[in-house]
């Protein structure tokens, strides 16, 4: 993602943006201490919604906004399993009951919660995403969350299949080998996090809309970072909010994104482009079940998802396994011996999916990175029926949350938990419903594979290219929605001789 203002944004963001979403949240909760003397009707309504029923044990904080004010504050301290552990241990270690962004939630802990709330998809639970999302993305207004997200899945799978992810490979190579010569092989020192952004987004480009022109990708970048920073916000439209930055983001995005729509329909008219080359024709040549077509707002809605999802993700994973291997020597040595066995096998000439294939060390490595750090910290789904869990009732409307922390260091599944160790993934690896960087069940992130993809395809790049130590050994992490270190992460380059 060429650009300069980039760098700006994902090194400053998190420490003023942040800064002022939590003022604002503190103003609301001045705010709610005076409505609180208002708000008996609050408080009613709970008891009336719920009657007598075995509610999970917790509580909803503040009027308004609940404890959304701690759940964000921990997460932007570098600790978001705090609020987690914390209420398993006062509450219960299966679930408890609390308000974020302003629903009432049950969150659900352990293996054996991600079982149950990934195993009743559809049945007990839908996909829920928070009132930001659907300010920011106008037309999911128009159906429910649910058909979106069933839309979603049945345009990918086609672009997602391990046939389809072949043709990829070759690709996402070339785009590593360019990016590293332009932005890495001449410096000394750079900032990992605004490049790894760059790299991903650039594959998204390429993948989902044919664009490789790095100065067309410019003209996403910018918006694009300031749109994933603010998309799982609390939605306070004030000027100077991540929530508002948001958006004026989206808006320019969706402007741009528009013009090429009318031009891709002209190429796919006069046969200049081919319905299958990409996610961007497919969507346009795809009708329902009525035979309609999607209107160019549903589909420049649709892209800016997946180009969120398509790279913040991947960056933050990136980011983390540079960290981590700074950090490891002996992890690093064995990640580079394998990649070089890789590299001298091909002679110069690009990746291909046996090659990948064939990174199982690099990859344990990745999956020990997204187990201490998970890029998708976890989610929420909503009650579509009244049920019973672990002897506690949670009525219909409530949201349910999952978080990966709850699992992923827990010493009760993977011994030492904060100790990094790879060898965690060989075999059979975690116990099922305890690994889920990417969820699970029908839910699961469709794009799991395509990750993998572009994570092990940079690692080979930049490992058999670098050494690299970081410049700030002490440097905080913060968590805002993705886990990120809070300077970008400044490495000193080493290249390997010749």
């Amino acid at each position: 993602m060429p650009k300069v203002s980039s760098f700006t944004i994902s090194t400053i963001h998190p420490m003023q943006e942040s800064d002022m979403e939590l003022f604002f949240l503190s103003l609301l909760l001045l705010l709610s201490l005076f409505l609180s003397l208002f708000l008996r009707l609050f408080g009613d309504r709970i008891k009336l919604s719920v009657g007598r029923k075995n509610l999970p044990p917790g509580k909803f904080g503040w009027p308004v906004i609940g404890e959304t004010l701690e759940f964000l504050s921990n997460g932007r301290k570098g600790t978001p399993e705090k609020f987690i552990r914390d209420r398993m241990a006062k509450y219960s270690p299966d679930i408890f009951r609390t308000s974020l962004l302003g629903e009432m939630t049950a969150v659900l802990c352990g293996a054996s919660g991600n079982k149950f709330l990934f195993s009743n998809e559809n049945k007990l639970v839908t996909s829920w995403w928070p009132r930001s999302v659907e300010k920011i993305f106008p037309t999911s207004l128009q159906t429910s969350t649910k058909e979106e997200a069933k839309k979603m899945r049945q345009l990918l799978p086609g672009f997602l299949k391990p046939e389809a992810l072949q043709k990829y490979v070759g690709i996402m190579d070339s785009i590593a080998r360019k990016h590293l010569e332009t932005n890495w092989d001449s410096k000394i020192e750079v900032t990992v996090f605004p490049l790894a952004k760059r790299y991903t987004f650039l594959v998204a480009c390429r993948l989902f809309l044919s664009i490789e022109d790095p100065n067309h990708v410019a003209k996403f970048a910018d918006p694009f970072h300031v749109l994933s920073a603010g998309v799982i916000s609390v939605p306070i439209n004030i000027p100077g909010t991540p929530f508002n930055r948001a958006i004026k983001a989206a808006e320019e995005i969706r402007k741009e994104l528009l013009g090429i729509i009318k031009q891709r329909k002209v190429d796919l008219c006069e046969k200049k482009a081919s319905p299958t080359q990409d996610i961007l024709s497919h969507m346009l040549t795809t009708t329902d079940e009525t035979g309609r077509f999607m209107n160019e707002m549903d589909v420049a809605d649709k892209i800016i998802g997946l180009l969120i999802g398509g790279h913040d993700t991947a960056s933050a994973a990136i980011t983390f396994i540079i960290k981590y291997l700074a950090e490891l020597p002996h992890i690093y040595n064995e990640v580079v011996k394998e990649q070089r066995e890789v590299a001298e096998a091909k002679g110069g000439e690009l990746l291909n999916w046996d090659d990948l294939q064939k990174m199982k060390y690099s990859w344990n490595v990745a999956n020990e990175v997204m187990r201490l750090a998970p890029p998708l910290q976890g989610n929420f789904r909503e009650a579509i029926t009244e049920f019973t869990y672990a002897g506690f009732t949670v009525p219909k409307g409530w949201k349910l949350y999952w978080s990966a922390n709850s699992t992923h260091k827990s010493s009760d599944y993977f011994p030492e938990p904060e100790k990094f160790d790879p060898s965690r993934f060989e075999g059979k690896g975690p116990l099922p419903y305890t690994f889920v960087p990417f969820g699970g069940g029908p839910r699961m992130c469709p794009g799991k594979e395509y990750a993998r993809l572009e994570i092990l395809v940079f690692i080979h790049n930049v490992v058999t290219r670098f050494k690299w130590e970081k410049l700030l050994p002490h440097e905080n992490i913060i968590v805002d929605p993705m886990p990120m270190p809070a300077k970008g992460l400044p490495i000193r380059l080493f290249p390997h001789s010749s």
